[in-house]
């Protein structure tokens, strides 16, 4: 398994504005979403639900508080 690479939150913004990365709140909780949703995010229920249909080369950025 590869180890995780860190970016920094200017990163992740410009390329979730982009459109070239999905940025998904790892958190299985609705309520704990709602609280520690950031722009542009999905919730890890919404993430699941689409993984199937999802380009294998697709950047996903995972965050948790």
């Amino acid at each position: 398994m590869a180890e995780p690479i860190r970016v920094t939150p200017k990163e992740v913004y410009q390329k979730v504005k982009s459109g070239t990365t999905l940025l998904v709140c790892a958190y299985d909780d609705e309520a704990t979403f709602r609280r520690m949703k950031l722009q542009g995010a999905i919730s890890l229920e919404e993430f699941k639900s689409i993984l199937p249909s999802l380009s294998k080369d697709r950047e996903i950025v995972f965050y948790c508080g």
